[in-house]
């Protein structure tokens, strides 16, 4: 079975149901979200939005669901650029407290990974953590992925900017032509 699928705008009411039962577990990981955002019509919104962009080819938005296809999280290729000399997307992810620590995370990421390398074509995944995520980086690093730098200041989370551990995984083997 699949660890992501690609969202809808049916998964409204359960993202809705997930987010604000996951509002205190996620906030020290997210920029700060209006009241609306915890809302049917607000995750609608975000959902429009995030669509919009993949029908674009910007963005990859899928869930994360686990072996019966409970929705259980969000992982998204974001920023995806095609050009001449840069493949490369960013992926964001989370899973909720609930589900925390069963390696729907590890799984959904490897997925992900894949698509963007075997489907999407693309060259290279960038994902930042912060500095004292080490779950998140244990996910990533399980992947393949390897720390690069680190950005000062680099995300508003939280309610402030905050610096970021930069990971990335390449894909080495994707043509150079």
């Amino acid at each position: 079975m699949s660890a992501t699928r690609l969202l809808t705008l049916d998964d409204a009411p359960v993202l809705a149901e997930l987010v604000r039962a996951n509002r205190d577990f996620l906030a020290p990981w997210e920029p700060i979200r209006s009241a609306g955002y915890f809302t049917v019509k607000g995750q609608r919104g975000v959902i429009r939005a995030d669509l919009e962009q993949y029908e674009q080819g910007a963005k990859l938005p899928h869930l994360v669901v686990d072996d019966s296809g409970r929705v259980v999280g969000r992982i998204t290729l974001n920023g995806i650029v095609r050009a001449p000399s840069f493949l490369s997307c960013s992926l964001g992810y989370w899973v909720g407290a609930a589900d925390n620590g069963r390696g729907l995370a590890t799984t959904a990421v490897r997925e992900i990974v894949r698509v963007a390398f075997d489907e999407l074509g693309l060259h290279r995944v960038q994902a930042e953590t912060l500095l004292h995520n080490v779950g998140s980086q244990r996910v990533l690093e399980r992947n393949g992925f390897v720390q690069f730098g680190v950005a000062p200041s680099y995300l508003n989370i939280a309610g402030k900017w905050q610096d970021m551990a930069m990971y990335q995984v390449v894909n080495t083997s994707l043509s150079p032509t």
